[in-house]
């Protein structure tokens, strides 16, 4: 009997439990749900639905309006201009707005991952990172399009703009959320002027991104000058030259020449070697040397890399810095370090003739430049010299100048076999079939007053090839190590082009005229093949960048899957450990297996660590890449600028339906608008081609055009073109 009362009691609990977890809903709530089932599918208006609850007993407008918005935030209540209806769940898609331009944006479904473009119009004024509820649709394109139809959940946004004067009036023009100047307020008195770059912070938001308010939280200067705009597109990405006090402060502490007398008593000494770096000229953040020998059956490569590990403690305010900017980015004349310059330029620079610590890779080669064994070490170094590209370039070929051979009289006795070695490992290279790409980079030429003037494509010369290939090898041995030994482990991997993408451009290689087996997945050597069959063509630049864009992006994993564009099965990143974190990781994993930890000891360690790392390092290596192309965008925009209504010849690079770009000789690129292309009907062919149906007139990729330059915006890093 007592435990039929308990169960009763027990059942009356849940009873009571249930029934004040129905009666959680407010008045106003249950009421807001009531009026919106009894409209059904019929959108009902704010007033209207306010005046049919307001005669309610005990009704309270400020409960009504916070219950509302909890509704409409949870994704239960949807408004759209029509007015508020409940939600039906299978009618709309549950998405992150990914990106947004001036007059349109795209989502993510949250659980697909699959995109959608939604015009401008039908973003309802979403911003990056809100979760929205979305309507999709079949556009006029072959893919699905989507109209936002309830934003769910507010992400806190920063963005950049231009303020713009319209009656007298300064306003707000954001850079990429909308092509409508926006109310501003400025509560820290920052003052700006028109044309000045400023950041701002959505303070209030309306159903448009026209009709958001904001407020200034910082001033860069004028929008006319790269290097002001270059400024705010770091800040925006939350990449700063400036590192907190306790990091500089650790720097300062570590940064001890005296602890390497004392540490080198530990190590391999190597002070007798010829070792010497060689980088370009500018260069500061030194981390890599070399060291090359014959042997009685091939040759011993050795690669040093300043032993950041060392100084770089794991759970440090260094580390934790180094963690969170995960690389160091390039740009025009500057970089924005990984580490302080006290590391950096420093103690961890291997600068000549400076005694420094290094992790050393030590490869035995045959004759053929295969792998036979290495090994790693904690090394003491020395190198002889600080190489620069240009002048081994120059003594290579022999046009170098008394005063450079002088230079090098320490270390040139090596130089042969250097050679022998490099040409060796590029021919087993080019026999793996592994794509020669001929990526365009620009050597950007910045005067004294800090505008750019100049802009040329950077030729990567002899002594740069054959250092990547040295270090290639380094870098195959460390991801040797790391599988080897069952490390966990940071690699660099690349994946097989999608079978999309390589539709794509079996596509265009067809219509190029171009033979192609189209055979599935194509392997890198067919790549090579076709790059090879357009060297030195009109053709080479256009067809070099479709198959670089067919291939998938390179990223960091745990998992040892091989490198596709490098024909490696095992590959890691070890020889930066300055300026890539990844790096910096993999030298302490492998260290504390080198000092006596188990592998049972370094997976308890480094498991979570490994898996952080390689998607931390994956993402900052996105972020510093579009940082790093925006920022260079502003600065060519600079230098045309002061060239406007001059002529110019170019290549057709890549053509959309609303124009084509072209690129100049210098790598500068610019639009040709097809308002600017005369009379006619264009159809685009979805890929490479622009046709005028009236006169026949036909812009394709890799047509050579003569150019006028018309207009360059600073602040967008934008560049117009006319056909001349």
């Amino acid at each position: 009997m007592k435990k039929k009362n308990i169960k009763i009691k027990k059942k009356d609990k849940e009873g009571k439990q249930k029934k004040s977890k129905k009666q959680k809903r407010s008045l106003e709530a249950e009421a807001i749900l009531r009026q919106l089932k009894r409209a059904g599918k019929k959108p009902v208006p704010f007033k209207q639905l306010h005046k049919s609850l307001r005669d309610i007993k005990g009704f309270d407008f400020v409960k009504f309006v916070d219950e509302l918005e909890k509704m409409k935030r949870s994704g239960e209540v949807i408004e759209d201009k029509t007015g508020l209806r409940l939600a039906d769940k299978n009618s709309f898609e549950r998405c992150v707005v990914s990106r947004l331009n001036r007059t349109y944006g795209f989502v993510k479904n949250v659980e697909t991952g699959e995109e959608y473009f939604v015009s401008g119009k039908l973003l309802m004024g979403a911003m990056p990172g809100d979760v929205v509820l979305v309507r999709t649709f079949r556009g006029s394109g072959a893919s699905l399009e989507g109209e936002v139809v309830s934003v769910v959940e507010e992400h806190f946004s920063r963005f950049t703009g231009e303020i713009v004067s319209e009656f007298g009036r300064l306003k707000l023009v954001p850079d990429q959320l909308s092509k409508y100047a926006m109310e501003f307020d400025d509560p820290d008195g920052i003052c700006p002027r028109e044309h000045d770059k400023v950041m701002a912070v959505i303070t209030e938001r309306g159903r448009r991104h026209s009709e958001h308010r904001c407020k200034l939280t910082a001033g860069f200067g004028s929008s006319l000058k790269a290097s002001v705009c270059a400024l705010s597109v770091l800040e925006l990405n939350g990449i700063t030259p400036n590192f907190p006090p306790e990091v500089i402060y650790e720097a300062r502490e570590v940064s001890d020449d005296r602890s390497i007398g004392r540490e080198a008593k530990k190590r391999l000494d190597l002070r007798d070697k010829i070792i010497f770096t060689i980088d370009g000229a500018d260069t500061k953040d030194i981390d890599d040397a070399v060291s090359i020998e014959r042997t009685a059956d091939g040759y011993e490569l050795g690669v040093h890399i300043a032993d950041v590990s060392h100084y770089v403690r794991p759970r440090s305010a260094l580390d934790d810095e180094a963690f969170r900017r995960g690389t160091s980015v390039y740009y025009a004349n500057r970089v924005i370090p990984m580490l302080p310059k006290e590391l950096s330029n420093g103690i961890c620079s291997l600068n000549p003739q400076e005694d420094r610590l290094a992790f050393s890779c030590l490869a035995r080669l045959d004759s053929n430049a295969d792998i036979v064994d290495f090994k790693f070490a904690k090394t003491v170094i020395r190198s002889r010299v600080k190489g620069v590209y240009s002048e081994i370039n120059a003594l290579l070929d022999g046009s170098a100048s008394p005063e450079i051979s002088e230079k090098y009289k320490e270390v040139s006795s090596v130089f042969p076999v250097m050679c022998e070695l490099a040409d060796k490992l590029k021919e087993k290279r080019l026999r793996r079939g592994a794509p020669q790409l001929e990526t365009v980079e620009s050597a950007l030429i910045i005067n004294e007053e800090d505008i750019c003037v100049g802009a040329k494509q950077y030729v990567s010369g002899r002594s740069q090839e054959m250092i990547e290939d040295f270090m290639l090898t380094a870098n195959e041995c460390a991801a040797r190590f790391g599988t080897e030994k069952g490390l966990p482990f940071v690699y660099r991997v690349h994946e097989p082009p999608t079978a999309e993408k390589t539709e794509v451009l079996a596509d265009a290689l067809k219509r190029l005229g171009i033979p192609y087996e189209d055979t599935g997945i194509p392997k890198p050597k067919q790549l090579s093949d076709i790059i090879e069959r357009v060297r030195d063509t009109e053709l080479a630049p256009v067809i070099n960048s479709m198959v670089l864009r067919s291939m998938s992006k390179a990223k960091y994993s745990t998992e040892p899957i091989g490198h596709y564009g490098l024909v490696l099965e095992d590959y890691a990143h070890f020889t930066s450990p300055i300026r890539r974190y990844p790096d910096l990781a993999i030298h302490r994993i492998m260290s504390d297996l080198l000092e006596g930890k188990s592998v049972p000891e370094c997976r308890r360690s480094f498991n979570k660590f490994a898996y952080a790392t390689a998607d931390q390092a994956t993402q900052t290596e996105i972020t510093a890449m579009q940082v790093e192309r925006s920022c260079e965008d502003c600065y060519k925009a600079e230098y045309l600028k002061q060239h406007i209504g001059e002529l110019a010849d170019g290549i057709i690079t890549s053509v959309t339906d609303f124009g084509f770009f072209v690129m100049l000789p210098d790598t500068c690129e610019g639009l040709v608008s097809i308002r600017t292309l005369g009379e006619g009907q264009y159809v685009y062919d979805g890929l490479m081609q622009l046709k005028n149906m009236v006169t026949g007139q036909r812009y394709k990729l890799g047509d050579k055009v003569t150019v006028k330059i018309e207009a360059a915006d600073v602040n967008s890093g934008k560049v117009d073109f006319t056909l001349s």
